[in-house]
């Protein structure tokens, strides 16, 4: 099957690097997106996501004229959709999948699909989602036809192919990984498959789009039950008065015990929400993936507690002071380390329910985002971090990035501080 034109719908932390490196294999790909500062900073050849290398690829994609950005769907061979899946903020729980974004984007692609193209779902998506937006398709376009009514026959060919990168290393991941793929029928994971061997040069495995869709929520379950324990392990060592930074690296001395690092919760749009999906389908199931996401989702409450232990210490050696008087340092504010997402940042959590509580001065690092989302930490100063430790009574250490790992510990130790990922310890 012959791809000349392929489009992106959804041009962020997936989307760009996907259409950036399908547009470096010269090959014609339109980015779609509705955001129009993102489309306008496209065509100019620039980005307006930090992850290393895509600035490159995208310049010279879109100066060789592979890549080109609009805020409306155009005809392609192939669209690829990878919007966001966040949560309901509507339901009761707030733990149900809104699937209205990629309802969104398979309505505006419907307008200008034709027989023989191929639609792939990015997102990652509760189990059914795939077909829900085949659905959604042929509702759109009943003059076509889709594989939940003819099969092998059918005009349009549906896939679900889950990303699985890491931030920070995403354009090289797109390329080396191994992609799971799932096609609605064979032919379909057969049109799928070829369209990614334009750029993977990992394995291809087919499978059902059920079972793609749910080894991406399988995957991100398996690692936060893990960092689950690492967590619950901090919060029963700091009760028992043990380094659990030194508790750990013994433990995992063992051959067959590899436990990871614990830190203030976890972040993300993937780990921090793909467990409450399969949750979501199956709540009597799920005790274990249920039990691990409340550990993670648990710990940001108990740093807000070790933050508010730390002002009453403060307080007790300095009985002339109050709280007002008190400077509280948060460094780091995204998910993980040396990137600007913020997505689900248990960091960005913590920073916020500090400036609500605390009456006092309150300061934010993040060395890797040149302003924050709108009405975001409105009440916080943003400081470069030598600045911030030269003012800070109580400093936070959220996020291990490569500036906070230099800092010198003779300038730290003025001030109190809570170490939430052992960038301190032991130095």
């Amino acid at each position: 099957m012959k791809f000349n034109t392929i489009s992106v719908i959804g041009l962020g932390y997936i989307g760009l690097p996907t259409a950036a490196v399908i547009a470096s294999r010269r090959k014609k790909v339109i980015g779609v997106d509705v955001n129009q500062h993102a489309v306008e900073t496209i065509n100019r050849g620039d980005i307006h996501i930090v992850e290393p290398e895509l600035d490159i690829i995208v310049h010279a994609a879109v100066k060789e004229g592979y890549l080109r950005a609009t805020t409306e769907p155009e005809p392609a061979d192939a669209f690829l959709i990878a919007v966001p899946t966040p949560f309901n903020a509507e339901n009761g729980n707030g733990h149900v999948p809104d699937l209205s974004y990629i309802e969104a984007a398979s309505k505006n692609i419907a307008q200008v699909l034709k027989k023989g193209d191929l639609v792939i779902l990015e997102s990652t998506s509760p189990v059914g989602a795939t077909e829900q937006m085949a659905a959604w398709l042929a509702e759109a376009r009943p003059d076509l036809t889709f594989p939940q009514t003819y099969g092998e026959e059918s005009d349009i060919r549906v896939a679900h192919c889950p990303e699985r990168v890491l931030p920070g290393h995403v354009v090289r991941e797109l390329v080396e990984n191994d992609r799971v793929i799932g096609g609605m029928t064979a032919k379909c994971s057969e049109a799928a498959t070829a369209l990614y061997k334009i750029f993977v040069e990992g394995e291809c495995i087919t499978t059902t789009a059920r079972t793609a869709e749910m080894a991406k929520l399988t995957e991100n379950s398996f690692r936060d039950v893990n960092i689950a324990f690492a967590n619950e392990l901090s919060i029963i060592c700091d009760k028992l008065d043990i380094n659990v930074w030194e508790l750990i690296r013994l433990a995992n001395r063992h051959p067959r015990v590899n436990i990871l690092q614990p830190g203030p919760g976890v972040g993300g749009h993937c780990i921090a929400v793909d467990p409450w999906f399969i949750v979501s389908e199956t709540p009597e199931e799920a005790r274990l993936i249920r039990t691990a996401r409340e550990v993670n989702d648990g710990k940001p409450q108990w740093v807000i507690d070790k933050v508010n232990e730390a002002v009453g210490k403060f307080l007790s050696h300095h009985p002339e002071k109050t709280a007002k008087d008190v400077t509280i340092a948060c460094f780091g504010l995204a998910f993980k380390p040396d990137i600007d997402d913020l997505r689900e940042s248990p960091a960005l959590k913590i920073a916020e329910e500090i400036e609500r509580n605390h009456p006092g001065t309150n300061l934010v690092v993040e060395p890797n985002v040149e302003s924050l989302p709108c009405g975001k930490l409105m009440k916080s100063m943003i400081l470069n971090h030598d600045d911030a430790l030269q003012q800070a009574d109580i400093i936070v250490l959220l996020v291990d990035h490569k500036e906070f790992k230099k800092i010198e510990m003779s300038i730290v130790e003025r001030a109190i501080v809570i170490d939430t990922r052992g960038v301190f310890e032991g130095r």
